[in-house]
Order: C-alpha cells, then structure tokens, then sequence
C-alpha cells in the first residue's frame, strides 16, 4: 500500500526531496512508493485536515460510496459532503470516478486513496 504523507515544510526542503528524486531517477534507482501534499503554514494544514473530514476520511475507507449515500450515513448534508469530498479529493487523500449503475444510469464513487495517512507539522 502506498504510504500518504500530509505534512508541512519549507520551499527550501520541498525542492530539496525534488532533487534527491530526481537525482535516484537519473542513477536507475527505484523511487519510493510515497504520495503526500505539503504545505508551508501548518495552520492551511489544518484547514484541510478538520474532524469532520478525518470522519468522512474514515467512512469513504471502511466503505466506498456515493456521495448520497456518504452523506446519509454521516447524517451530513448532502451538498457539504460533497464539498468535502472535493477538498479531499482535490489533496488526493480520495478519488472520485463514475461507476455504471444496471440499468439506472451512472453514479459518482468515492473511494479512499490509502488505508491511513500520516500528519507532520513542524512549529516554529
């Protein structure tokens, strides 16, 4: 499984990693197996890791489904998962892709991206 890193850093430390990457990729090493999104301030951090999207983080994971049917069993508006879902979706922390339905069409599926992530901050 791949590992999903949510953590802050400086620009500086960010095009650093860039660098050892490429670095790997250029001598024929394998890359590691990591997906992540970083941010400079923890307090944007925090903006996208809230309770109520850890909650619906964990729901999508134990039981992929559409966005009805997310909400439903959060008892969430509809039209906020849906907002969240698009945060989520937008850091990479879950993938949203059309499913056929048997005769009734196409539905929008939520899915998780890993089984867990991890939180790094650094406060200076």
């Amino acid at each position: 499984m791949t590992q999903f890193t949510i953590k802050t850093e400086t620009t500086e430390e960010f095009f650093k990693r860039g660098r050892q990457w490429a670095k790997a990729a250029d001598q024929g090493k394998r890359l590691p197996q990591v997906r992540g999104i970083s941010f400079e301030d923890p307090v944007e951090m925090m903006q996208l890791v809230t309770a109520t999207r850890l909650a619906l983080f964990r729901a999508v994971r134990d039981m992929p489904g559409s966005i009805t049917e997310i909400a439903q069993r959060l008892h969430r508006d509809r039209s906020a998962v849906k907002r969240d879902v698009d945060e989520l979706a937008r850091a990479g922390l879950v993938t949203v892709s059309e499913k056929p339905l048997p005769g009734h069409g196409r539905m929008k599926e939520v899915r998780a991206t890993a089984q867990r992530f991890r939180l790094m901050a650094e406060i200076g």
